[in-house]
């Protein structure tokens, strides 16, 4: 009898765990083929279903091809005229032969009406060709980390070789918001592109990204479509401190999938951004100055919402510190604790450089310095 008893209730309490863990991969289901909730401040994947799974992923490719796009702009945001080596088939800004726009408003139409077009145009004033340019691309990946994907348009369009991974273009995502010109044109509903030639020519893009409409803290994406491909959507949301990108490849339910991954990602995790207090000013020995000013690099720390609750900060600083001291160098340090044991640490850092005082000092001076240093 006892036995059957056990059996029975280890039988509920299996049936109960099994339950539990149904209605959570309920609350988060996505019908993408793959998919990942990643969070950049930290470097984690927090939920994820095939994505190291090598795919097509469409138009998407667009954030490469605007980020490098940018950052040429950036050094020298040239005009290019537009020719017919440049046209393209699909998505488009609709230019034509002999009109003028700069590098930077070809990235604006990549991103807002995902122009094929523009990606051509980028590609080949930039590089030379589409070929080149795919270099370029393959390069940027492997330098962000991106380990699974290979380039061979830039607009996105089909080929075999052409593919990413949910997990890479999460990472590619991350990389690009760190770019203030790519961050700002990601985020806007639509963008005008005065042209250059002709120079009374100004069109309004809208952004094919809805989430920024549908929801409140999604702050950029790219949409991307092929037959091949299916419906690829990668987007970015904030809230409290906390940055979340998302990536589906192949999913017909995209916009709500989105939803469904960043609401279950802010209801279940927390940034620790809270500077903790401490002296502003860190008494100098020896300097021109007798004191230098501090300052906290606080990155978030991402936790659950549980253990958020039970972190402690201590903060580790000296009394004092002998000059030269070098603006930017570490002075202490902020250890985060969660049931007393180190999770993470933050820097804090001089703010400004103290040279050392070569002057002669006499005894009173000393004195006088020693009581200062040790108030």
């Amino acid at each position: 009898m006892k036995k059957l008893l056990s059996w029975f209730l280890a039988c509920v309490i299996i049936a109960s765990s099994v339950a539990a863990v149904s209605a959570e991969t309920e609350a988060v289901s996505s019908s993408a083929r793959a998919f990942e909730l990643y969070c950049p401040d930290n470097d984690t994947t927090l939920l994820s279903q095939n994505s190291g799974e090598k795919l097509p992923m469409a138009s998407t490719t667009k954030i490469m091809s605007a980020l490098i796009t940018l950052e040429y702009a950036a050094e020298n945001n040239r005009t290019v005229e537009f020719t017919e080596e440049m046209t393209a088939e699909g998505s488009s800004m609709y230019l034509q032969s002999g009109e003028k726009l700069t590098l930077y408003d070809l990235a604006v139409g990549m991103m807002m009406q995902s122009g094929n077009d523009a990606a051509n145009a980028a590609a080949i004033a930039i590089a030379g060709d589409q070929e080149h340019f795919a270099d370029l691309m393959n390069a940027r990946a492997k330098s962000i980390g991106m380990t699974s994907t290979h380039f061979v348009t830039p607009s996105g369009l089909d080929d075999a070789e052409h593919y990413s991974t949910a997990h890479d273009m999460a990472l590619l995502m991350a990389e690009a918001l760190k770019n203030k010109d790519f961050a700002e044109i990601t985020s806007k509903k639509s963008m005008n592109v005065d042209f250059i030639e002709p120079s009374d020519k100004t069109v309004a893009y809208p952004n094919h990204n809805r989430l920024l409409s549908l929801y409140p803290e999604c702050i950029g994406g790219k949409t991307g479509y092929t037959d091949t491909a299916g419906r690829c959507l990668v987007s970015a949301a904030q809230k409290d401190g906390l940055m979340l990108i998302v990536v589906t490849l192949d999913d017909r339910n995209d916009w709500e999938d989105h939803i469904s991954l960043y609401d279950y990602g802010f209801e279940n995790y927390s940034a620790v951004t809270e500077r903790p207090p401490f002296c502003k000013d860190m008494a100098v020995v020896g300097g021109k100055e007798d004191t230098v000013s501090l300052s906290a690099r606080i990155t978030p720390l991402v936790l659950t919402k549980e253990q958020a609750k039970n972190v402690r900060q201590q903060v580790m600083l000296p009394a004092f510190v002998y000059a030269p001291v070098s603006h930017g160098d570490q002075a202490g340090k902020i250890v985060y604790l969660l049931d007393g044991e180190p999770i993470g640490e933050q820097r804090i850092v001089f703010d400004n450089d103290v040279e050392t005082d070569k002057r002669k000092r006499n005894i009173i001076q000393y004195i006088k310095d020693y009581f200062n240093w040790h108030s």
